[in-house]
């Protein structure tokens, strides 16, 4: 028997559908292009290879792990009841459409590259047409596959009568499999691309002093193949995962904040439905966008890039029309204006965000011009005015973003509510994520056009051809390097949304494992407490019964481990890089030492050992830095309580969103001034300023493809797997709490005794009460 499902609800399938049938439209419109000359196609043949051979092994160590958290979710379903048993089923869901949307996002990549090379040989415009379809069956694969996941799941729940609390819990759980997926995806392929392009870089360009993608260097084809494996698959596989935890947050949310307001039934679902509806129409209107992308044959970089954006500009003018209707149809009229400005005020922080990322990154503007004017000087002035341009560009989208969560939370009346205006945020990240299908092509653009020109150079093809195969990858520098900014604008607004679920998930979790009312006392005085039944509580009354406040030295030394867990983490994954990359060096040196005739281009360098370096550093160096992410969450829980997590999701998000913008940005201004000098500007190629900013791209390589990119997906991680053990922190928290408070805590000393209490007497016969004192 079905709930009360809005008939607009019912788009959702639909826009999932339609958006999986135009990517297999501009999939088989790609494949029925040239693919070029037998050696253009060997070349391709080579990328494709290596690159399914790596997927294929990632995802033999991703399915390992999934199997074991698959284990311990049913443990703690069954055995220790604080987990919903339906989540264990549907979190292996969210992580096998991530990984299918990767899988297929670099099958198109990777077929498309050699096409693409082929399409310049006519015209700039052929080119762009071709590499920005294929990167669009990403974007809309995506958008497709989320969508599909998110309405599968949400009939069938419905069908079967589940409760809408359960429903959103449940849903919103089980998104831990698409940030799981999404962290190895990032991970495996930012250590994988950078390891083999450092080496490739370092050895190639400045020792041997051949030009990039020169079929002489035995590492060329590594490095087209990381590129499809990060900056495809791997970021595939990341906004997957912000697109779907963005919108099962803000529909926890929505169900959080009818309850405040004592809204009917009939209303809660609207509010659940109304993120899901306006995702579905930013989906198709994707598809408007795609198909307006044109160029002119003697464009220049920014003339291209106005080509790319405008696609986007007219998709997020018609998302916001259709978040006006949708918010005013579905949501009380004292209540819809209020949601459609937040929306808004997501939109237009994306588009913001966006635009600053292209103003520091592109080397049209003055910041990449200074850096590359700085390698005048030598490489360690290029590192140290690229480190200063990536600081000094944190400051717009901070302050864009935080324009966005604070308009967001006031128009949506959350100083009056703030479950509404949690809510209101939640629904800006949803605005900001409904352009997904064009903007994630965008990104995918970057490495098609990337691979092309390396098909390009190694096919020595004409000049004219890697002129236009090199415009298009530097305007992809720029939107790679626009949609990591993007990602990680979305990452912050989807993680704030994620840091209310969880206190969210709070309240369900004391009513699955027993406890019905809470005392709340507002002193140390022992005066008469507030007593709330846990199904009525709001966020307010958990933050106060859990003491989450400044002055609380759990929350504090939350917010320094979550701070701290960001650079760590970081430095983990430069360090993987830094590895990889130095058995990517030696290698290449003994090839060119070893192998007779390479330099002289009549030997045939090792292609294939290059590949396998590259795969087996990524395999080993990405365990450290993911289980890092998975443990702290957990492990800082269970010693320091919920007020120890809410300090933790805080640290990680303050500290890791300004980090990721600060990477993201030098690592692409410092690839962006590389090309801007090999464009014939302050020195040209091979000159000693092309070398010293080589270096700097080095140094930008892990910082804008593995280590940026990856902490947004950590922030969001670590808020998914505070949510799914939630249950089990509330629960034995208190035990290893005891070991370090003293005997007359009230906090842990009420929760150990009632939570003892839970498992010794019939739970008909018990009123399980908890009392703490807060402030």
């Amino acid at each position: 028997m079905m709930l009360n499902i809005p008939v607009l609800w019912y788009i959702v399938p639909f826009s999932s559908l339609i958006s999986l049938v135009f990517a297999f439209i501009l999939f088989h419109q790609v494949k029925k292009m040239h693919p070029g000359n037998p050696r253009m196609q060997k070349i391709a043949g080579y990328v494709r290879e290596g690159a399914f051979a790596y997927l294929k092994q990632q995802y033999k160590g991703v399915l390992i792990f999934f199997i074991f958290a698959f284990i311990l979710f049913i443990l703690m379903s069954f055995w220790l009841k604080v987990l919903d048993p339906i989540i264990p089923f549907a979190f292996l869901t969210g992580g096998f459409f991530s990984g299918l949307a990767g899988f297929i996002g670099m099958n198109t990549a990777t077929m498309a590259s050699s096409r693409t090379t082929q399409a310049c040989t006519k015209s700039l415009n052929a080119g762009l047409t071709v590499a920005f379809r294929a990167g669009s069956v990403m974007g809309l694969v995506v958008v497709g596959l989320a969508l599909l996941d998110i309405a599968g799941k949400f009939f069938i729940l419905n069908y079967f009568n589940i409760s809408t609390g359960q429903i959103t819990a449940i849903m919103l759980s089980s998104s831990m499999g698409a940030s799981t997926q999404a962290l190895f995806a990032r991970l495996g392929g930012g250590i994988y691309t950078k390891a083999a392009d450092v080496g490739a870089d370092l050895v190639g360009k400045i020792e041997a002093e051949i030009p990039e993608d020169d079929p002489r260097n035995p590492a060329t084809i590594a490095d087209n193949v990381g590129d499809n494996v990060g900056d495809i698959a791997g970021m595939g596989a990341d906004l997957f995962e912000s697109y779907t935890g963005s919108i099962l947050a803000t529909a926890s949310l929505g169900l959080a904040a009818c309850c405040q307001l004592g809204l009917q039934d009939s209303l809660a679902m609207n509010f659940i439905s109304a993120p899901m509806i306006l995702s579905a129409f930013g989906a198709i209107l994707s598809i408007l966008g795609i198909y307006l992308v044109k160029s002119k044959e003697d464009a220049n970089i920014n003339q291209l890039l106005f080509s790319l954006n405008k696609s986007v500009y007219s998709s997020s003018i018609l998302i916001a029309i259709s978040s006006f209707f949708i918010t005013k149809f579905l949501l009380p009229p004292d209540i819809y204006f209020g949601i459609f400005l937040a929306s808004l005020f997501g939109l237009i922080a994306g588009i913001l965000v966006g635009g600053f990322t292209e103003l520091y990154t592109s080397y049209s503007y003055h910041h990449t011009q200074g850096i590359a004017k700085q390698s005048e000087y030598g490489p360690a002035t290029v590192i140290l005015e690229g480190i200063a341009v990536g600081m000094r560009s944190t400051f717009a989208p901070v302050i864009v973003i935080s324009i966005a969560i604070l308009g967001a939370f006031a128009v949506s009346g959350g100083f009056n509510k703030t479950e509404l205006g949690l809510y209101g945020i939640g629904f800006g990240a949803v605005g900001m994520l409904a352009t997904l299908g064009v903007t994630l092509a965008m990104d995918s653009f970057g490495p098609i056009a990337d691979n092309a020109g390396g098909n390009a150079e190694m096919s020595k093809l004409d000049k004219k051809i890697r002129i236009r195969t090199d415009a298009l990858d530097s305007v992809g520098n720029t939107t790679a390097a626009t949609g990591k900014g993007f990602a990680i604008g979305s990452a912050a607004l989807t993680a704030m949304a994620l840091l209310a679920a969880y206190i969210e998930e709070i309240r369900n979790s004391m009513t699955r494992v027993g406890f019905e009312l809470i005392n709340i006392y507002h002193n140390y005085s022992g005066s008469i407490p507030e007593t709330i039944n846990v199904k009525d509580i709001s966020i307010n009354h958990l933050i106060r019964y859990y003491n989450v406040n400044i002055m609380n030295p759990r929350f504090l030394i939350g917010i320094f481990i979550g701070s701290m867990i960001t650079y760590y983490f970081s430095a983990l994954t430069i360090k993987a890089v830094s590895t990889a990359a130095g058995a990517m060096v030696k290698e290449v040196r003994r090839q060119f030492k070893e192998i007779p005739g390479i330099i002289e281009g009549t030997g045939k360098p090792d292609y294939a050992k290059c590949v396998t370096i590259s795969t087996i550093g990524a395999q080993k160096e990405m365990l450290k830095p993911a289980l890092l992410g998975i443990f702290t969450p957990i492990i800082g829980g269970l010693i320091l309580g919920v007020a120890g997590v809410l300090g933790i999701l805080t640290g990680a998000l303050c500290c890791g969103f300004v980090l990721a913008i600060m990477m993201n940005n030098s690592g692409g201004a410092w690839d962006n001034a590389k090309k801007f000098i090999e464009t014939g500007n302050i020195g040209g190629k091979n000159s000693n300023m092309h070398k010293a900013s080589i270096v700097g791209d080095t140094v930008g390589d892990p910082f804008k493809d593995t280590a940026g990119p990856c902490i947004n997906i950590l922030i969001k991680l670590m808020s998914m797997i505070s949510i799914i053990f939630a249950g089990l922190i509330i629960s034995y928290s208190p035990y290893i709490q005891k070991l370090y408070t003293q005997d007359n805590d009230p906090v842990v000393n009420e929760l150990t005794q009632k939570h003892y209490q839970q498992y010794t007497t019939q739970p008909d016969t018990l009123i399980k009460q908890n009392t703490v004192n807060t402030r």
